[in-house]
């Protein structure tokens, strides 16, 4: 027994390590720093519903799913397949959004507009033309509605689901107009402030979203080609049929994604419960000792 304790936690730091090394980065630990430590104030109080959701290990299974959701949109998923370098550089792609989100959420007010400012000076290049002849550009506030809209609604019913604290429905208004704040820096115009609004807002966008090759493409490669060692691979494969499983009828059937009805739902469902207490267990410091591991992002 005296030798379990020690195996436990040595265990704990480097499945920590492994995670925060995949969604932070080799500059992590001083982003990390940067965040928390830098005195000033910030776009977000410490007992705000947005720093509740995306510093939660759910993060992971919302994530997959934004991106999943956020591609049926031809224009966007075009921009995406262009411009993002999303097969050749996956990792550092996920690291530049993931610290986007917690510089944003954690991090002081003069951070915060400088990685919007960045984030707008990027969309502003990013222009182009689809297969199809239709143009293109990502600062187009439509498009950016669209994407700020799959996201919020995919990082809220993930935390909903698996979160360790789910919001009452107070706070699941607050988490929406929340993150409103960054959507309006960014360029969104009259962002959904509450979770009616942000149904509304969906259902606008229904008649523009299919599944496009291109979409389809990228579920295939996030859902199972995952740049991954071996032995991570099957917790990700839970991770990513949680994402499918919390996806509405409609975008499944567009990106020819299976459904997981009755039974096979609630199984699905009881491994994405596990995996993220084993995420919440791992980044969360040892009892008696100091320190982040929050799963959220860079956080």
């Amino acid at each position: 027994m005296n030798g379990t304790a020690p195996a436990l936690t040595e265990l704990r730091t480097r499945v920590a390590a492994g995670i925060f090394r995949r969604v932070a980065g080799p500059a992590g630990p001083a982003t990390r720093d940067r965040i928390h430590l830098t005195p000033g104030p910030r776009w977000f109080a410490p007992d705000r519903p947005i720093r509740r959701v995306h510093g939660d290990a759910s993060m992971f299974i919302g994530g997959l799913r934004a991106l999943l959701l956020q591609s049926l949109h031809p224009l966007a998923m075009a921009a995406v397949a262009a411009h993002s370098g999303y097969r050749g550089d996956p990792w550092g792609r996920l690291q530049r959004t993931s610290t986007f989100l917690a510089v944003t959420t954690f991090g002081t007010a003069d951070d915060a507009q400088a990685a919007v400012d960045l984030v707008r000076s990027v969309h502003g290049r990013v222009t182009g033309t689809t297969g199809e002849g239709v143009p293109y550009r990502a600062s187009d506030p439509w498009l950016l509605g669209w994407v700020h809209a799959a996201e919020v609604d995919s990082f809220l019913r993930a935390h909903q689901r698996f979160g360790a604290a789910p919001l009452d429905r107070a706070g699941c208004d607050a988490y929406v107009g929340d993150m409103a704040r960054v959507a309006t820096a960014l360029g969104v115009p009259d962002p959904p402030h509450d979770v009616r609004g942000l149904a509304e807002r969906i259902d606008a966008y229904r008649s523009e979203l299919r599944g496009t090759t291109e979409a389809r493409e990228a579920a295939r490669f996030v859902l199972l080609r995952p740049p991954l060692p071996l032995v991570a691979r099957g917790p990700y494969a839970f991770l990513a049929a949680n994402a499918v499983a919390s996806l509405p009828p409609w975008a499944c059937a567009a990106l020819g994604l299976p459904s997981f009805p009755g039974p096979a739902g609630t199984a699905v469902r009881a491994t994405g419960h596990a995996l993220t207490r084993g995420i919440r267990w791992a980044m969360s410091p040892p009892p008696g000792t100091t320190g982040r591991r929050d799963p959220g992002a860079a956080s």
